[in-house]
């Protein structure tokens, strides 16, 4: 059982209904928001570990909505969808979601990506350091912070736990399907383009030029890696 707070958003009165139901059950603290609107006045109210939030709604849309949520709030988020097409699943997570889920669902499949979406990488890591400190940034792997020339970044749980794991294992070519397991977890391994958009995202927030990264480096075919240089601490 669990005690994690989930807003559920949908214009559909019986999705609200049925996920509410299904959810309570399982232990989770449930409330619903029918449009994007009613979601953003609910997240600036209340305290949410995970937001479901439909992607075709009236109104603000949401992936504007999950873009107004990103711009102040980590919150894990899965956008619902009734699209197939992978540029469709691409944007859900470019607009700030950690996951997506194609309607029609089944209850189990929900329920992995929800326990996928909350689950947390420990902060330290056996024999890993607990800071790292570059040229111009500073990453803190015991309280989560990211500083950039003084500033500090705010990092998704999922963008830092991305981070945590190439940083833990640096300087080696880390295959996508280990990543995506240590990250979201053992039902993953085949979700490449949650990579992609998730390093490109990591980049555009500490790489000096995104376009041209000197940290977070793709090995073609193979993954990632974290080039760490050996006077880092």
């Amino acid at each position: 059982m669990s005690t994690s707070r989930i807003l559920v958003v949908d214009d559909e009165p019986q999705i609200r209904r049925v996920l509410r139901t299904t959810l309570s059950a399982e232990g989770y603290e449930i409330q619903d928001a029918r449009n994007g609107e009613d979601a953003l006045k609910a997240v600036r109210e209340h305290r949410f570990d995970l937001i479901l939030l439909d992607i075709n709604m009236p109104g603000i849309g949401g992936l504007e909505t999950c873009r107004e949520i990103r711009a102040g709030s980590e919150v894990a988020i899965i956008m619902l969808t009734a699209w197939e097409a992978e540029e469709d699943k691409v944007a859900a997570l470019d607009a700030g979601a950690d996951d997506y889920i194609t309607k029609p669902f089944g209850t189990p499949e929900l329920l992995a990506r929800i326990r996928a979406a909350l689950r947390r990488l420990p902060t330290t890591t056996e024999g890993g350091p607990e800071s790292v400190r570059l040229k111009d940034m500073e990453i803190n792997l015991t309280t989560r912070r990211v500083i950039v020339k003084g500033q500090e970044v705010r990092l998704t749980p999922k963008e830092f736990d991305l981070l945590h794991y190439l940083l833990a294992n640096p300087n080696v070519p880390i295959p996508h399907g280990r990543l995506l397991q240590a990250v979201w977890g053992p039902d993953y391994g085949d979700q490449v383009e949650y990579l992609r958009v998730f390093i490109n995202r990591l980049r555009k927030k500490f790489e000096p030029d995104p376009s041209n990264p000197r940290y977070l480096l793709t090995e073609p075919w193979v993954g990632y890696r974290f080039s760490l240089p050996q006077t880092a601490n």
